[in-house]
């Protein structure tokens, strides 16, 4: 990847991470941690691998992002409003009677959201079935699944990547957010997952593992599992819970928070002003 065009997703990946951070402050809680850990991830979807249309969300030649873990809706809010499917302002709303916003993403709200989500492990099974009408239509299009580690929890999602590996839907690209956590702590703890990526590979995938702090190496395990065309293909994102601020990742519970306490709502306005700064010394709009 060519320096410039690294250095714009690097201030994409810091407006998402700004107007994550400004909206749950002004809402006063919400899923913090696992929206933090897939910035990056939705900086590179959105400002260059997805074919989209934010003037035509319903553009009949678009790519599709279900977001299986749809807890973490703010940080896909952020992604669209950054890519132009909505006003930014909008984003206060977050949560809101009446919002376009909800906690969970709602195919029937919000513009550029292609699926609802929220209820965990579901989202696999229904990016399986897009990628299946994919294949029957002879479409070209991807449908981009991005799943949480905890949410592997859930059986259901051992099926549909089984399902995908039989089939080698290979249209259809993995996205796992390996943030360590889950709403009750440390997965090693709670469920051990051990390997994911070999987990993955036992299944049958061709599987990728890079850091999801890094733009570059996110964009370029997405342009090589677009060349795989005989196995369904999966990258494994390792992540930090809270990513991109340090306080925020050092909190022992990181999943949900509350802005309730002097040291959380200052930590907020810290990382906000140096983002601030850091978009401002770019002239950071995508």
């Amino acid at each position: 990847m060519e320096a410039k065009e690294a250095n714009r997703l690097k201030r994409f990946s810091a407006n998402i991470r700004l107007d994550v951070l400004k909206m749950l402050k002004h809402t006063g809680y919400g899923h913090l941690g696992g929206s933090l850990s897939i910035v990056e991830l939705m900086s590179v979807l959105y400002g260059k691998q997805l074919r989209y249309d934010a003037n035509n969300p319903d553009w009949q030649e678009r790519d599709m992002v279900v977001l299986s873990k749809g807890h973490c809706g703010p940080a896909w809010y952020s992604a669209l409003a950054n890519a132009g499917f909505f006003d930014k302002e909008e984003l206060y709303t977050l949560n809101e009677g009446g919002t376009r916003l909800p906690s969970h993403p709602d195919r029937m709200k919000t513009p550029g959201v292609d699926m609802t989500s929220g209820s965990l492990g579901q989202g696999t099974s229904v990016a399986a079935g897009i990628a299946s009408g994919f294949r029957m239509d002879h479409s070209q299009r991807y449908v981009y699944v991005i799943c949480g580690d905890g949410e592997l929890n859930e059986g259901q999602c051992w099926e549909a990547f089984q399902y995908l590996a039989h089939y080698r839907l290979n249209h259809c690209i993995v996205l796992i957010d390996e943030n360590k956590r889950q709403l009750d702590g440390y997965t090693s703890e709670i469920m051990n997952p051990f390997s994911i990526a070999q987990k993955m590979a036992a299944f049958g995938f061709h599987v990728q593992r890079v850091k999801g702090n890094d733009e570059a190496a996110i964009s370029d395990a997405i342009d090589v599992a677009k060349k795989v065309q005989d196995q369904a293909v999966c990258i494994v994102l390792d992540t930090i819970k809270g990513q991109g601020v340090p306080y925020f990742e050092a909190m022992s519970n990181n999943h949900s928070v509350k802005f309730d306490s002097d040291a959380t709502i200052s930590a907020a306005d810290e990382a906000i002003k140096a983002l601030e700064e850091f978009v401002k010394r770019g002239e950071a709009h995508v």
